[in-house]
Parts: structure tokens; C-alpha cells; sequence
């Protein structure tokens, strides 16, 4: 009885049950034509949860949602959990197999999609009961496939009653939710968040992107991704204003920000690259807080945005770790009055751990977890432990083994320490791509590519790109008396694979091999990075 006093379990839950009580008139979300204030918002979330369980949903059951940023998988993240239920929140420009394959490795239950997503669906025919959601503005009627319930989202919402609602003991260290990613092997993996990672997590966001109850988030970052850096619980944890966007739209984001006073937004550098270049870029009305990561933001963008009228903060992090795990935090007193090269490469450095992790729980070592010297020149792999890192991946404790060797989680990104303790990527020892903040498995890449039959083998590595960061390019080797041409080779990767994972060059020809006939991926990589100084972008 003591110890029930002075504790309670940590749930990012309760942040909803806070705003709601407290800001009972403020909009807490805007979808569209819909606006929701808080206890709306609320409401809706136990409804959601009441009719989960009364369609069968069980405690630690998966509920996949497919869907862009909406106020459906915004009600989701809050509502599965409350249900009962762990989230699997899908990534949308995922292929068919593959999110066919996450269903089934996930052991989904229900899959909630969006009705975007009607034709995705019909052709992925899952096992699974579905409830379609039909935009505020769209017709909301049912579509049924043969086999398989479909419910409305909404009419699902209408019959769901608070009183019935059965609210699970919380706890913890429970898994709240399951986030796919690519790994190195081609397949991906489940990445199991609990209810005391995202609570803290969500602290740390509000801390260093300095979100007030007065603060407008737009959702520029996909909600899928990490569960959006575990900003629906931040945002609504502040008690400030979800606005969500259904896709990258520089003319609407701009429209948004002046409008609705967007004052915060989320994102790869593409995004900005994106926005600053569109020919409806104009000068904020007022300062907007952008937190990027997935790729170290390159001076120009930096430059570029903070003309616009943007502060930007770095982070630094992978989907292990809930999203962002390092910051580069900005010394203002002592950087503030360098020249805009050295400001711009200072803020692009991975930094130091967030506030909620010990400064020590971020490391860069060597082959025997010993650090190296702080020197901006030895390099090692990036390690770290703690209330931000993953509770493990689901269903494959071998993986977890392997990512857990020594006690610390091992990110694959290679490092240096700089003499002032902030931590800079230079190269990845993970054979994956990061483009536009998506990972890429280059393994399954070659594995599309040597499907068709006039590759003998192949190889594919990152090369730098203006947009993107960094791009998938193919070297490919023929088998004799055969002709292709890489425009064709790319086409029919198109159809094996998402647009983000198709090779965007082709180059034929003998590949580089040791003499054991391996091939030596890091004479490629050189060849594409020379004269770099890092080898990502």
C-alpha cells in the first residue's frame, strides 16, 4: 500500500485524460473540414476503445492501422492502447508482400484502413477484419470484399459505449505498440515500443522542441514512422493543436502555417529541401520550429530555412529508439555569433543525448565497447541504452540478441566523438540506405534485381543525392549474351518494389571482388562518395 502512494505506472494514456480536463475548450485537433477539441478528441478515443472490445479485441492483441496522418490514427495511438490492444501503425508506401507480411508476422487481429487505400486493400486480401475510414468529406458508405468484414470507421465509433469500456491495468513495461523496419537481412522487423518509453520519450520532444500549450503542430512527418517520434503524445501531452496533413504539399504547408499559425513541424531534410524550393516558398508570418532528422541537414537547407523564418534543431536516432535520441543541443552564447558555414555545420552533427537519457548512455566505441578518444577523428559505432531504446524486436530474440550484444544497443552507425562530446556520423556499418528519412535494405534491393533473368549479380550501394540525401544506384553484371538497359532494369524493379527503393541508376559491368569471390561493396561506395569527407549525405 506504501509503494502504491509514491508510484504510478508511467502511460503516455494519461497525457489525453490531463488536456481534456484541463484545456476543455481548446481544439486539439484539425483534420480537414473536422475541428476537435480536447474532450471531443477524448471521447472519440473511448469510443474507439469500447468498440474494439466489443468486437473481439483482447489484451496484447495487434491492431494494424493503415492510413495517412489523419485523425483516425491520431484516435489510434491513443485508443488501441486503451483498448487493450498494441498498435501496428503500417507505412503507407510500403509494397503489397510487404505489408502482407507484416499482418502476418504481427499476428494482426484488425486492420484499420483509410479509404486511400480501397484498391491497396482489395489486392492485399488479408485474413484479418477491416473497418474502412471515409474522410470527413467523402462518402462513408461500406465496401465489402468477398471473405472479408468490412466495417465503417465511423459507425463503428457511433457504437461504442464509454460505460462498457474495460480499461486494462496499466503496466509499464508492457508493449503499447509495434513499429516495422528494415533490417539488413531484407526483412523486416518489429520493433516493440513500451508505455514508459514513449511517456518519457514524449518529455523529451516537448523539452527540446519547446511545445507550449500555444504551439500548432503540423503533421509534415508521417505518423507511421517511429509513431511520429512519439509526437502525438508530446503534442497532446502540451495540450497544444494537432493539424493533419495527408501529404507533403509545400503550397498547403505554406496555406497551414498562415492560416492555422503553425508554429511546429516535424521531418526529414527532404521536406525542407522540398519546401524551400517550391515556387510557393515565401517568408514565415511568424517563427516556426522545424525538428529534422534522417539525414544530417546539409548547410543550404539550414541557410534556406532560417531565411524563411524557421529555428531548426537537430536530431539524431533510429526506429529503436523511438525516433530521436540525441540532440544537437544549441549552445547559443557561444555559437550564435559564428559566421552561417560554421553555424550551419555545427547544427548538423548527431549532438548529445535528449534530457530524459543519462549523458553517458550515448556512446561511440570500438569493436570492444571501450570509447574512442574524443579526438573528431577515431571512429566506432554509435551504442546506447536506456528508457529511449527498444524493449526488443518482436517475435525473434535472436535479432535482439545480436542488436543487445554487451549490454548496449547497437546502432550500425559508424562515428566520431568531437572534442566537445557531441557525436558526428560519418559513414554506417549497417548495409542500409537512408533516403528521405526511409531506410532501404540494399539486400532486398539485389534480391528484386537478380530476379530478372539477365542479371548474373549485383551489387547496390548509397550514392549522394541533392534531394534525397542519399539514393539507391545499381552495378550490375550481365549474364553472357545478354542485353538490358537500365531504364528497363529500373522499371522492373518498379514492380517489385515501393517507388523510395527502386534503384535510381544502373551501372553494368565486372564487379570489384576479393579473391575469395566476395564482393567489396566499400570499393563502390568510394567510388560514388569521392572526395566527400563523410560517406553519408
Amino acid at each position: 500500500m506504501a509503494s502504491a502512494v509514491h508510484l504510478r505506472p508511467l502511460t503516455p494514456l494519461d497525457y489525453l485524460e490531463r488536456s481534456a480536463y484541463v484545456f476543455r475548450e481548446k481544439v486539439a485537433v484539425i483534420d480537414g473540414v473536422a475541428r476537435r477539441t480536447y474532450p471531443q478528441l477524448r471521447d472519440r478515443v473511448y469510443r474507439l476503445a469500447a468498440s474494439l472490445q466489443a468486437i473481439g479485441i483482447r489484451n496484447g492483441e495487434r491492431v494494424a492501422v493503415l492510413a495517412p496522418n489523419s485523425s483516425a490514427i491520431l484516435e489510434a495511438h491513443f485508443g488501441v492502447p486503451l483498448a487493450g490492444g498494441v498498435l501496428c501503425a503500417l507505412n503507407i508506401r510500403l509494397s503489397v508482400p510487404e505489408i502482407d507480411y507484416i499482418l502476418g508476422h504481427c499476428g494482426a487481429s484488425l486492420l484499420i484502413y483509410d479509404a486511400d487505400f480501397d484498391a491497396f486493400v482489395r489486392e492485399l486480401r488479408p485474413k484479418v477484419r477491416c473497418v474502412r475510414v471515409a474522410a470527413e468529406r467523402e462518402d462513408r458508405s461500406t465496401v465489402h470484399f468477398s471473405n472479408l468484414s468490412h466495417d465503417d470507421y465511423e459507425t463503428l465509433l457511433a457504437g461504442g459505449e464509454r460505460a462498457a469500456l474495460d480499461k486494462p491495468e496499466p503496466d509499464e513495461d508492457a508493449t503499447l505498440s509495434i513499429n516495422y523496419t528494415s533490417g539488413t537481412t531484407g526483412r523486416p522487423k518489429g520493433v516493440m515500443y513500451t508505455y514508459r518509453g514513449a511517456f518519457v520519450n514524449a518529455q523529451a520532444e516537448i523539452f527540446h522542441a519547446n511545445i507550449r500549450p500555444e504551439s500548432v503542430y503540423l503533421w509534415t512527418l508521417p505518423m507511421f514512422h517511429c509513431n511520429g517520434w512519439i509526437f502525438p503524445y508530446a503534442v497532446t501531452a502540451a495540450g497544444a493543436t494537432h493539424v493533419c496533413l495527408r501529404r507533403v504539399d509545400p503550397k498547403k504547408i505554406f496555406e497551414l502555417i498562415e492560416s492555422e499559425g503553425v508554429t511546429h513541424m516535424c521531418g526529414a531534410p527532404t521536406v525542407w529541401i522540398m519546401l524551400a524550393n517550391d515556387p510557393a516558398a515565401r517568408a514565415f508570418p511568424h517563427k516556426v520550429h522545424i525538428t529534422t532528422a534522417g539525414a544530417p541537414p546539409s548547410p543550404t537547407i539550414i541557410n534556406q530555412m532560417e531565411g524563411l523564418g524557421a529555428t531548426m534543431t537537430h536530431v539524431y536516432g533510429l526506429t529503436e529508439t523511438y525516433g530521436p535520441i540525441t540532440v544537437c543541443e544549441w549552445k547559443a552564447s557561444e555559437w550564435n555569433g559564428k559566421d552561417e558555414a560554421e553555424r550551419a555545420r555545427l547544427k548538423s552533427r548527431q549532438g548529445v543525448a535528449m534530457l530524459t537519457m543519462d549523458a553517458r548512455d550515448v556512446r561511440v566505441v570500438d569493436s570492444e565497447l571501450r570509447d574512442v578518444p574524443a579526438d573528431g577523428a577515431t571512429q566506432g559505432e554509435i551504442v546506447m541504452r536506456g528508457n529511449n531504446v527498444m524493449k526488443g524486436y518482436y517475435d525473434d530474440p535472436e535479432a535482439t540478441a545480436k542488436a543487445f550484444a554487451g549490454g548496449w544497443f547497437h546502432s550500425g552507425d559508424v562515428a566520431v566523438m568531437q572534442p566537445d562530446g557531441y557525436i558526428e556520423i560519418v559513414d554506417r556499418a549497417k548495409d542500409v540506405i537512408i533516403s528521405g528519412g526511409e531506410n532501404i535494405s540494399t539486400i532486398q534491393v539485389e534480391k528484386a534485381i537478380v530476379s530478372h533473368d539477365a542479371v548474373l549479380e549485383c551489387a547496390v550501394v548509397a550514392m549522394p543525392d541533392e534531394r534525397w540525401g542519399e539514393v539507391p544506384k545499381a552495378f550490375v553484371t550481365l549474364k553472357p549474351g545478354r542485353e538490358l538497359a537500365d531504364e528497363e532494369l529500373i522499371a522492373y524493379c518498379r514492380t517489385l518494389l515501393p517507388g523510395f527503393k527502386t534503384p535510381k541508376a544502373v551501372e553494368f559491368g565486372p564487379l570489384p571482388k576479393t579473391s575469395t569471390g566476395k564482393i567489396q561493396k566499400f570499393v563502390l561506395r568510394e567510388r560514388e562518395w569521392k572526395g566527400r569527407e563523410k560517406r553519408v549525405n
